[in-house]
């Protein structure tokens, strides 16, 4: 009799569950047609994975070139302190690319599966911007800026650059740089393979390579490497953010991006202000995924 009830129970005990949550894009603030990926954002979607029944890991699918240092950390922490208090392992799955910011928010993960034309690393800081001062002179503009504080105007686009902002500048790179390495040193841990110098000088590989290096654990494709993981009749959720009616209708643009008329907002300088904001960003956006020749 007892057998008997316990195959009963095997037979309907219910099938092992894994969380699949997207991060893709940009890290940071939105652009002009959608939302980087931001703490405050992926929060919701995080919590739900999280706290789905009968779950066994949670998968993160990676597609991102980089962006904000700061929220890419704060993403990160967020995914291990979830990780620790549910006590449910995080496997990484990449497509395109985990570049830069990317790999930070990768390495959230115990392990890293790649394609074998992934590019993977990038583990450096990069800032790029423009100089008009030659520009406006050519033009007849003349400038106007009053600061308290002569560290005030640093690195001001409509100026000649001066040598103690770039000092500056590139004080503050390093030390973004170090808190990324440190990352990624207790990420990885001992495999790493190679020279520290390499690893961490910027420079990215494609998947075969990452995966020699010790950036990532093995090639793999999701799907297959979590139903050999779990067993065939692994579920796999996919926990994505909730979008009401009219987004779902209309697209990003129905959010009401910043100074539309959707957002509620009438005063049309804001609004022009918060267009060409958003024109930058999607520039922005467009030089990080360019850089890896996407």
């Amino acid at each position: 009799m007892l057998p008997r009830i316990f195959s009963m129970l095997a037979f309907h005990r219910p099938p092992p569950v894994v969380a699949v949550v997207r991060l893709e894009g940009t890290i940071g603030r939105a652009g002009l047609m959608r939302a980087g990926l931001t703490d405050d954002g992926l929060r919701p979607s995080l919590e739900r994975a999280f706290r789905l029944k009968g779950l066994k890991a949670v998968a993160l699918v990676i597609n991102s070139p980089g962006g904000s240092p700061a929220q890419s950390a704060l993403i990160h922490q967020r995914i291990r302190h979830m990780a620790r208090k549910k006590n449910v392992p995080i496997m990484a799955f990449v497509e395109d690319v985990a570049a830069s910011g990317g790999y930070w928010l990768a390495i959230s993960a115990d392990e890293v599966f790649v394609d074998p034309n992934s590019i993977v690393g990038s583990i450096g800081v990069i800032y790029a911007g423009f100089g008009f001062a030659g520009a406006i002179e050519k033009l007849g503009i003349e400038r106007r800026m009053y600061t308290a504080g002569d560290r005030k105007s640093l690195l001001d686009p409509f100026r000649p650059e001066r040598e103690e902002d770039i000092q500056r500048l590139r004080a503050v790179q390093d030390q973004i740089h170090e808190n990324f390495k440190d990352v990624v040193r207790a990420r990885r841990g001992q495999r790493l393979k190679g020279e520290e110098d390499a690893l961490f000088s910027g420079e990215f590989w494609l998947g075969r390579e990452a995966v020699s290096h010790g950036l990532a654990d093995g090639l793999g494709e999701m799907a297959a490497v979590l139903k050999e993981r779990f067993g065939e009749d692994v579920r796999l959720r996919r926990i994505g953010p909730r979008r009401g009616w009219l987004r779902r209708r209309f697209g990003a643009l129905a959010g009401g991006a910043i100074g539309s008329p959707l957002s509620g907002d009438s005063d049309y300088a804001d609004a022009a202000g918060g267009f060409v904001d958003g024109v930058l960003s999607a520039v922005e956006a467009r030089a990080l995924w360019s850089r890896f020749g996407l």
